[in-house]
């Protein structure tokens, strides 16, 4: 099954501008290891959010705020920005 990425283009400068990854950069993540998912229903009413953690094709290790249609084959990426050391070490451990 192959995966859609989506976002709205002036989101996506937005979030360049403010933490300097692309929504291009971010959607290699989905495809690296390793890579965690974790539901985030605390900050969406209207649809179901995810944030994905993983390294990016950069060798950047991301953190991108999502979600998905009901079949998992189009993600929309909301936003993305480098996860801090300590957001790292929570999630992967020794890993990375």
């Amino acid at each position: 099954m192959s995966i859609k990425f989506e976002w709205d283009p002036a989101k996506s400068i937005e979030n360049y501008q403010k933490h300097k990854v692309t929504f291009e950069e971010a959607a290699t993540i989905f495809g690296s290891f390793p890579f965690e998912i974790f539901h985030d229903p605390d900050n969406s009413i209207a649809e179901d959010r995810f944030i994905a953690m993983g390294c990016s094709n950069r060798g950047r290790t991301l953190l991108v705020v999502h979600c998905e249609n009901s079949n998992g084959t189009v993600v929309r990426i909301i936003s993305a920005r480098k996860a801090t050391k300590k957001e790292t070490k929570d999630v992967f451990g020794g890993i990375l």
